[in-house]
């Protein structure tokens, strides 16, 4: 999961409006401890914003300087930097990292926007993909920043053998450098999947799922909000959310795929409302179900929802959240998509030490 996707489509399609040429970064390979790993992607702007980090704020003002040189001289840059052995005081271990990034820059402009319009448009589609990108070997100048994308048709040649490293699931599992062999020269490619943000179902919109929709989309998350109460299910209430839909809990499994969600959490106040919606995720589980409220009621919804709600046993939460002592609407969000993030993540959610 790309949770960087939706804060990176954002910045472009802001510039997109304005018609502004952008500097996609791109992590290519990292050593020893780095704040972001292999695949992740910043957009700089001509003014030196940008969508987000690469770094802990250690190298940032340098690839601004040098995305604007990309910019005024048309070309793609690969840069290499390493705070583990340096003793400079701007770049050695005084930074406090101690890790090793290899990061190439690359011009997109209007009106193509090479390589960044793919990734907005796996975003606005719902659909993952993979993007491979010429970045050195034994490439010629104008082949360097040459994309492949799986799912689209190639122009010519050489996008076609990009393309065929971008289509191979072998190479799609994790992004990483890959050779390509190409009329004789082996080139160096750039391969990485294009994977979608955590998408999140809201089924209840009361005012505490506010803001468990403002740190889920604060995350990058998609979140979808779902109730039957017209004073609820107003979009003002979710300004950052994907959609926002009024209509029966008995017409969920009508309205939405719900096995297309990465979680949920049911979380309407309402005992007859939980228990339609626990028996439509039950038919087309995500990986994630969360229950809101105390053990009493999750065993109450258990005797109302019977047979079905066995079935989801191993991935449903209920009392939801993590353990942190939270008490008001905003500390039980936090707690309730942190617990979330730890389950798609696959991890235990505990203190690192």
């Amino acid at each position: 999961m790309d949770y960087a996707l939706s804060g990176l489509s954002r910045f472009f399609a802001a510039a997109q409006m304005r018609a502004e040429p952008l500097v996609l970064a791109t992590v290519l390979a990292t050593e020893g401890s780095t704040y972001r790993k292999p695949g992740a992607r910043i957009l700089i702007g001509v003014d030196g914003r940008t969508s987000g980090l690469l770094s802990g704020g250690c190298l940032e003002a340098d690839l601004r300087e040098r995305a604007a040189r990309v910019l005024a001289q048309d070309t793609p840059a690969r840069l290499y930097f390493d705070t583990r052995e340096s003793d400079d005081p701007v770049w050695g271990l005084g930074l406090g990292c101690e890790g090793a990034m290899d990061i190439w820059l690359q011009p997109t402009r209007p009106p193509a926007y090479a390589g960044m319009a793919y990734l907005h448009r796996c975003l606005e589609s719902e659909t993952s993909g993979a993007i491979a990108t010429v970045v050195g070997g034994a490439a010629a100048a104008d082949e360097l920043g040459a994309h492949g994308y799986r799912g689209v048709t190639p122009t010519d040649e050489m996008s076609a053998a990009i393309a065929d490293l971008a289509a191979n699931p072998a190479f799609t599992e994790a992004a990483a450098l890959r050779p390509l062999l190409f009329h004789g020269r082996e080139l160096e490619v750039f391969v990485a999947p294009v994977g979608l943000p955590a998408a999140l179902l809201l089924c209840g919109g009361g005012p505490d799922a506010i803001p468990v929709q403002a740190f889920a989309s604060a995350l990058g998350w998609r979140v979808t909000v779902y109730d039957h109460r017209p004073a609820f299910a107003q979009n003002e209430f979710f300004p950052g959310a994907a959609r926002v839909l009024c209509a029966r809990p008995e017409d969920l499994a009508s309205r939405l795929d719900t096995g297309s969600f990465d979680a949920a959490v049911v979380m309407s106040h309402h005992l007859a409302a939980d228990a339609a919606y626990l028996r439509a995720l039950a038919a087309k589980a995500p990986s994630y179900i969360g229950l809101l409220g105390p053990a009493a009621r999750r065993q109450r919804l258990s005797i109302e929802v019977g047979e079905p709600l066995e079935r989801i046993a191993a991935i449903l939460h209920g009392p939801v959240g993590l353990d942190i002592g939270a008490s008001s609407p905003e500390a039980i969000a936090l707690s309730l998509v942190a617990q979330i993030q730890a389950v798609l993540a696959k991890r235990p959610g505990g203190a690192f030490s």
